[in-house]
Order: C-alpha cells, then structure tokens, then sequence
C-alpha cells in the first residue's frame, strides 16, 4: 500500500505542473532533446533538466544520453493505477451529487406543494 501511495504521489506531483504536462504532450509528439525542450518551453537547460528528472521519477519519462545529447521519451507506464484511483473517485463523487440532485427535486416539489396548499 505505502508502495502504491508513493507513485501515486510521484505521478500526480509530477503532473501538477503546466511545464511538466506540455513536456509530455510534446514528446507524445516525438522524442526530444532536453536541450529541445528547454528552448520550446523558454527556459534554461537546468530548469528543463529538473522538470525531465521529476518526470523520469515518476515513470513518465525514459531519457538515453548519446555523446552530448540526453534524448527524452515518454516512459513504458500507462497510468493503469492512475486511472483507477480517478474512476472510483469520480463515482463516488458522480453518486454524492446524484443523491443531492434528488433532495433538491424533492425538495422543489415539497415546496411546490406548500405553495399550493397555503393557496387554498
């Protein structure tokens, strides 16, 4: 469980941030150099470096050095745990505002109805 706890932690760390996220999209794109990537987001080598290392912890990213070049790829994960975790949130959720769509019908119609009854 501490396991588990800890990459969901690490990927949804890493995914917390809009560089971090645009980073993986670009390179759903192709591979990219993290010298690439730093020029595309605007920012130095060392800040692309940080963000790469954050994504490569989590998994999301694989990067090989050849010479000089670090070359950056979307990692072997395929959030299946991720997901997971999120689906059973969302219907948790889903049913918590279906219970409360449904006291506030009730609610109307109870309130429509003692309109109607002082009315009279």
């Amino acid at each position: 469980m501490v396991h588990y706890q800890a990459r969901l932690d690490a990927t949804f760390a890493a995914l917390s941030d809009v560089t971090r996220r645009g980073v993986l999209e670009q390179l759903g794109r192709a591979d990219a150099s993290v010298t690439d990537l730093a020029q595309r987001f605007r920012m130095t080598l060392t800040g692309m470096k940080k963000h790469v290392s954050i994504l490569e912890q989590a998994g999301l990213v694989t990067t090989e050095k050849v010479g000089r070049v670090r070359t950056c790829k979307l990692g072997l994960r395929r959030l299946e745990e991720e997901t997971a975790w999120i689906e059973r949130h969302r219907e948790l959720w889903s049913a918590r505002f279906d219970a409360l769509d449904e006291l506030v019908d009730h609610l109307k119609r109870e309130e429509k109805a003692n309109a109607r009854s002082k009315r009279r």
